[in-house]
């Protein structure tokens, strides 16, 4: 039987404004357009989205049967009778926006889309990864820096994890190992994106985040923001890269980092078209190619195995 009071519980309540009232906090370094992620000072941290029905739902990291409606919310944290919960929840439904936490409109999610998500939320940053440190070269020192923190993470199966994004958040999610390359099941690629800063001049992309990686240990800058691509651009992907360098301060440098190859220079291809589309002259492309080895992460491990210094090149612009 359809209960008309608690479908409007579930829908025209912000769950996210429900979740402030009892003393959680917005996390808008993890939070997106599609999903807010909140935290309370108990250590709880829940993720909310809207579902393909319109309804506010929520799962808690801490623990997997912590999820549902508001309703669900309420009841697992108040351990009320439905009753109570009615009783909880009616003042809610109409109460004047003024008196109530505000947030931006969420968008529904797809099933696919919040599968995706909820398993990527689960995982724990990767601050260390024995296979990115011992098999890549990669050191822990930059694993654990600002500019990447929750854009390396590691799944219970102790793989690397690099999150894709497209407009409205986490897509899909590359999954490496040794021996091993995937992708999140029911994802879609979009770009592997570092995090972004105000004073950035150089937007460097490579075709896998770990190349993206390994050239911020060959060509250190703290002005560069880093994406990756993922390998062959699917439909989505031209205009995802389009507004990543649009987003760049005035009188930036684009450079298209791929592999020495075929493939590579097609990807090339594709970023230095992107910057055309934006229309602004005041950005400067540039073209590189590792030097002697096929990607940039061989050329890190390479550098590694020689133990010889790096080579301060810069970029040819085009």
């Amino acid at each position: 039987m359809f209960d008309n009071e608690l479908e409007s519980f579930k829908n025209g309540i912000d769950l996210r404004a429900y979740a402030a009232e009892q003393g959680y906090l917005l996390d808008r370094k993890e939070s997106w357009r599609g999903c807010a992620v909140m935290r309370h000072a108990n250590g709880d941290k829940i993720v909310i989205k809207r579902d393909w029905d319109n309804h506010y739902v929520y799962f808690s990291v801490r623990q997997d049967n912590d999820n549902g409606s508001i309703i669900d919310f309420v009841q697992n944290r108040q351990r009320l009778s439905l009753g109570a919960v009615r009783k909880e929840l009616r003042p809610y439904i109409g109460m004047p926006a003024s008196q109530l936490p505000a947030f931006a409109p969420l968008p529904k999610t797809s099933k696919e889309r919040m599968r995706v998500e909820t398993e990527y939320a689960k995982m724990q940053d990767a601050v260390r990864h024995p296979y990115l440190e011992d098999e890549r070269a990669l050191p822990a020192s930059l694993l654990s820096e600002e500019r990447f923190a929750g854009r390396i993470r590691t799944d219970a199966r102790g793989n690397a994890v690099f999150p894709h994004f497209d407009q409205e958040g986490v897509c899909g999610f590359e999954i490496k190992n040794k021996g091993f390359t995937g992708f999140s099941s029911g994802g879609t690629k979009g770009l592997w994106l570092s995090h972004e800063r105000l004073d950035d001049n150089r937007l460097v992309f490579s075709e896998s985040a770990i190349d993206a990686l390994s050239h911020a240990v060959l060509f250190p800058d703290e002005h560069a923001r880093y994406a990756s691509i993922g390998g062959k651009p699917n439909p989505v992907q031209p205009e995802l890269i389009r507004a990543a360098i649009a987003r760049m301060p005035e009188k930036s440098t684009i450079v298209s980092a791929m592999d020495a190859d075929d493939d590579g220079g097609k990807l090339a291809e594709v970023v230095r078209r992107a910057v055309n589309l934006t229309g602004r002259a005041d950005l400067t492309y540039a073209l590189q190619e590792p030097f002697g080895f096929k990607d940039w992460n061989d050329e890190l491990r390479g550098k590694r195995k020689q133990t010889l210094p790096f080579r301060p090149e810069e970029p040819s612009v085009a």
